[in-house]
């Protein structure tokens, strides 16, 4: 029998249960939950709870709230997404709000990621990044109020994380862990809504230099011009 969009949400929450009792390991559940999201079939589903506990009150028992990093809160983020991100000579992003398993896999080469977990709901209150950069860039975002831990090894390449400021002790934190080989990790603070205000402030120096760029070359033209001028004169004398 086809199993639904619930079905697989009620199984990843039990997943997320198990995680939280020390059933399962960060890494299975992982590999765990990218089954659940890609089974099509009740059959698929079984296996992956088959070593589990039974729970008859998780049918009827809601999505755990997870934690916002949004300050005004809100609803977690519907779905589970893969919890591995690979851009090989390409691009791959995750902004908005979606749901950040405990461990996320990023394999950069020769392309960019992009992680915006500014509106992002994170299973749990530490989750790690582990990072393979080669020839790759990472940018990272992330909203004040998030403390973020660098053990990222570097070879010829570079990994750029702001200092904390002073946070609450039970501060959300995001431990970032892998290696960047002739690559590069970034990571920003940056209010939620913030890109728009930026953006606009770009353009407008843009603008600005332009128009004193502009200003300068008919400056320099009009020097040269008397220039010619003058030289002219002083031959035809």
């Amino acid at each position: 029998m086809r199993a639904s969009d619930a079905d697989r949400d009620r199984v990843a929450n039990r997943l997320r249960e198990a995680l939280a009792e020390g059933r399962i390991t960060p890494d299975e559940h992982a590999e765990r939950i990218d089954a659940v999201y890609q089974a099509k079939t009740y059959a698929e589903l079984e296996p992956v709870l088959s070593d589990l506990p039974a729970d008859p009150a998780d049918a009827r028992a809601p999505a755990a709230p997870g934690i916002s990093l949004r300050k005004e809160g809100g609803p977690p983020a519907p779905a589970a997404q893969s919890a591995t991100m690979v851009a090989v000579f390409s691009g791959s992003q995750r902004k908005g709000r979606w749901l950040v398993e405990p461990r996320t896999n990023v394999t950069c080469v020769f392309g960019g990621v992009e992680l915006d977990f500014r509106q992002a709901v994170l299973t749990q209150r530490e989750v790690t990044v582990n990072v393979a950069c080669v020839f790759g860039g990472v940018d990272i975002t992330v909203p004040p109020g998030v403390r973020v831990i660098n053990s990222i090894s570097a070879v010829f390449g570079g990994v750029d994380v702001p200092h904390d400021d002073p946070l609450e002790p039970d501060a959300p934190v995001i431990r970032l862990t892998g290696m960047a080989l002739f690559g590069g990790v970034s990571v920003k603070r940056r209010e939620p809504g913030a890109d728009g205000l930026l953006d606009r402030v770009n353009e407008r120096v843009q603008r600005e230099l332009a128009r004193h760029g502009l200003a300068h070359e008919r400056r320099d033209a009009r020097r040269d011009r008397l220039r010619e001028l003058r030289e002219e004169r002083r031959h035809r004398g």
